[in-house]
């Protein structure tokens, strides 16, 4: 069965807090027009419509500059909504994408041209199969010579079997929404404790995102709080952030993003911490070829 998905929130406040110029939402989505972009037969939900026009302006509204877009189960391997929206952010979007495991290097360089940055792997119970470790490798092997990385998105109680094989990856590897864990079973937690142990590697990157989907506690979310502000200060200079927008699969307490954004106050209270997790860390990692230069990042806006 195919389960529909919860609208996202209507009219989200305008943060308190000011974010740094340049910044960053480094998971968010771009979901149809299905109209234009039908979604996948093998999909197991259907998400609201959400369009890159509805998306730019989410982020005029919140003060963010850039975005980096994550390819989501329900449009599969047809990276074709996500393309667009980087097409007409004047090089203020990037993407991460889902590939079949004999995508072609032709492929993956129409990819890469297209703003393409990594490929992600799933493994959560909700969202079907879960990637099989043979096409991983070869996928990783075709993608490393273009300087991506992975994104991997995993229920917490995956680990003790997923934690090996992703330490054999020659690449680095961004972890999505703090693990999954349970943020009602504290920091000391098992399947915490194998996240920051996965992160003492460096290779290793991880999305201090997602509160509502960790939280137990409900909004706020500032149950969630301590383990990113943790990551953060532990690992500054591999830490990400972004909104998850339009929150698929939320099925009780859809987020406010303008109070997702004011969240930041408490995990990176630190201006410069805040400027690294926002600006300095998603540079180094989707516009490395922007590094050496003092400008900031352009403005997000779609071309007209």
């Amino acid at each position: 069965m195919i389960a529909p998905n919860l609208p996202y929130h209507p009219s989200p406040r305008r943060p308190e807090i000011s974010l740094p110029p340049g910044a960053c939402d480094a998971h968010c989505h771009v979901f149809g027009p299905a109209a234009r972009f039908p979604f996948a037969p093998e999909r197991t939900y259907t998400p609201i419509d959400a369009p890159k026009e509805t998306l730019f302006a989410l982020h005029r509204h919140l003060g963010i500059d850039r975005a980096v877009l994550v390819q989501a189960s329900c449009h599969g391997t047809d990276n074709s909504a996500m393309l667009d929206m980087i097409a007409a952010s004047d090089g203020a979007c990037r993407g991460v994408a889902m590939v079949r495991a004999d995508v072609t290097d032709a492929e993956l360089r129409a990819l890469h041209e297209g703003g393409v940055r990594g490929v992600r792997f799933n493994f959560v119970t909700h969202l079907g199969k879960d990637a099989d470790f043979g096409g991983i490798r070869g996928i990783v092997e075709k993608i490393a010579p273009l300087g991506w990385h992975a994104v991997v998105h995993f229920d917490a109680d995956r680990l003790p079997v997923l934690a090996p094989f992703l330490k054999e990856l020659p690449l680095p590897m961004v972890i999505d929404h703090m693990g999954r864990v349970d943020a009602s079973k504290g920091v000391g937690q098992p399947a915490f404790g194998m996240l920051l142990d996965l992160m003492e590697d460096d290779r290793f990157w991880v999305k201090v995102c997602g509160p509502e989907r960790i939280s137990r506690a409900g909004p706020p979310f500032h149950d969630a709080v301590p383990f990113a502000r943790l990551l953060v200060d532990r690992f500054t200079d591999r830490v990400l952030w972004g909104t998850d927008w339009p929150h698929p699969n939320i099925k009780v307490h859809m987020p406010d993003d303008g109070a997702l954004v004011d969240l930041l106050a408490h995990v990176a209270p630190d201006p410069a911490r805040l400027r690294t997790l926002l600006v300095d860390n998603p540079t180094r990692l989707y516009w490395p070829e922007t590094v050496r230069s003092a400008a900031p990042a352009g403005a997000l806006a779609e071309k007209v």
